[in-house]
């Protein structure tokens, strides 16, 4: 008998149906994984089974069952005696599911109490315990922290690490590592399925990811619309359904190929042993490289490496303990007042998170006219700019919120471009969408680049990306540069133990390998 088993599950919001006649099983020791795109209703399905909808949300028909019992029909108390104990989730953001107020060890030490699994002092101890399993490091430091005192990869391990208190027979893991680096990703990725492996728990994992989705489970339910269109065992290497191609196409870890290699220009920024200090600690460490004009060079490397602090020494957002920055053959190392002000027209910037970079309060039309109000320019161009990053006048007078998650990058890039600047750094740009969204972000970069000659600073943990957008690529670890070099030599022959351990990384090679 199936440990988890969905049949015909029908979700609506407020009335309007989200998820319809979704079934399928979940063993003992098995990973499921359950991909799709945002709004696909994979993260409603899971929710259902851990009886965790949101306000609003309603189980029209269909039935879960979890070892045998009816879920459907359990009250709230005895919910959570079930929840924590025999099913467990990992959401997806752990900024909003951790406390800010309580410390790490606390946290997951109450859900030990909870459940009756430890007394006061047993539970601090098998706190430090579980954060170790969960791949903490100095356990017993971070136990006595805060959640803004750890890294996004260290407060997800904790998340894990509650899960893990429980000791339960299924987790739900919805999206765990969509925002991680592909080397924490990995581990914990690694620590989750050997658990199902050594202790027979089951995995259900939520992702938008085939490339993860195809290194760690077993079985793949593909969702589009609320509904089931393919699951099997070879979903990835053999898909049948053409959402599920489409997937494939869009994922940079099974589809993406080096671009082709560019003729050699002249740089436009030149960077010089740059180096930067935070209290006494080197963030950026003798960094030197070259952006061609028209061309692409992407830093990579997992957080903390220092490749977004280069990008801001280098947009002068920071200033630099030591070293030069040279734009355009004038060295930008000194410059304040007036002058950067004015450099500030040639150098723009894309977020990762463009739901936090637009200003909720503006529409659209404002957002992108912003630069062009600063510098007292007309805001005429508005219409174009958005046409040019493939919007509909329509949007022009809707606010951020009421856009998708693609469409606010677009928002971000036409207002980066309203200045018309020779620069473009592009910090994550992509890391938080949809595989088929990121690759229409991709493909619009690198149209606009050949349509205005854009030179761009492409920052980034992913490597499969990098494939195809850059022709230079920098590794940076621990703020300096471990490798640089055309991406073709650096991603087929890298030379650095740590760019190879980067591409061992990268999910869904396998796939491709045996492809």
């Amino acid at each position: 008998m199936s440990l988890l088993r969905i049949s015909d599950l029908a979700v609506s919001y407020r009335g309007v149906p989200a998820v319809r006649d979704v079934g399928f099983d979940v063993d003992a020791g098995e990973v499921v994984a359950v991909v799709g795109e945002s709004g696909s209703g994979k993260s409603t399905t899971a929710h259902a089974a851990i009886g965790l909808l949101p306000r609003g949300g309603r189980v029209d028909g269909g039935s879960i069952t979890f070892d045998g019992r009816d879920l459907l029909s359990l009250s709230p108390r005895r919910w959570r005696s079930v929840r924590g104990r025999e099913i467990a989730l990992v959401p997806q953001d752990p900024a909003v599911s951790l406390n800010p107020v309580h410390r790490i060890g606390d946290q997951v030490a109450e859900v030990l109490k909870i459940h009756g699994l430890a007394d006061r002092r047993s539970a601090s101890l098998e706190a430090i315990s579980l954060l170790e399993r969960a791949g903490v490091p100095s356990p017993e430091l971070r136990a006595r922290q805060y959640p803004h005192q750890l890294s996004g990869g260290l407060r997800q391990r904790v998340l894990i690490a509650s899960a893990l208190a429980g000791r339960p027979k299924l987790i739900i893991a919805d999206e765990p590592t969509s925002a991680l680096d592909v080397t924490v990703q990995r581990r914990i990725l690694d620590h989750l399925t050997s658990l199902a492996s050594e202790s027979g728990t089951a995995i259900l994992l939520i992702t938008h990811d085939l490339g993860v989705a195809a290194d760690r489970a077993s079985r793949i339910v593909v969702l589009s619309q609320g509904s089931v269109v393919e699951e099997g065992t070879s979903v990835v290497s053999a898909p049948t359904h053409p959402y599920t191609r489409q997937l494939i196409a869009a994922a940079p870890s099974l589809s993406s190929t080096l671009r082709p290699p560019a003729p050699p220009t002249e740089p436009l920024v030149s960077v010089r042993d740059l180096a930067k200090s935070f209290d006494g600690i080197r963030a950026v460490d003798g960094v030197s490289f070259d952006i061609p004009r028209g061309q692409t060079l992407a830093l990579v490397g997992e957080s903390g490496s220092g490749k977004s602090t280069t990008a801001r020494l280098l947009l002068r957002l920071e200033t630099p303990s030591s070293g030069s920055v040279s734009f355009d053959g004038q060295d930008i190392t000194g410059l304040s007042g007036e002058e950067l002000r004015r450099l500030r027209r040639r150098m723009q910037i894309v977020y990762q998170n463009p739901y936090a970079s637009l200003n909720p309060k503006f529409s659209v039309e404002e957002v992108v006219a912003e630069p062009l109000r600063a510098f007292k320019l007309p805001r005429d161009r508005v219409p174009s700019l958005l046409d040019q990053v493939a919007l509909p006048s329509s949007v022009a007078r809707r606010k951020p919120a009421e856009l998708s998650g693609g469409q606010r990058q677009r928002v971000a890039i036409a207002r980066a471009l309203a200045l018309r600047p020779d620069l473009v750094v592009c910090d994550e740009p992509v890391s938080a969408l949809d595989v088929s969204v990121q690759a229409q972000i991709l493909a619009l970069l690198a149209d606009l680049q050949a349509e205005l000659g854009l030179s761009y600073l492409f920052i980034s943990h992913d490597l499969a990306v990098v494939r195809q957008l850059a022709d230079q690529v920098g590794v940076m670890r621990a703020g300096k540069l471990e490798e640089l070099g055309p991406v073709a030599q650096v991603l087929e022959e890298p030379r650095a133990e740590y760019t190879k351990e980067l591409l061992a990384a990268i999910p869904g090679r396998s796939v491709q390998e045996v492809g």
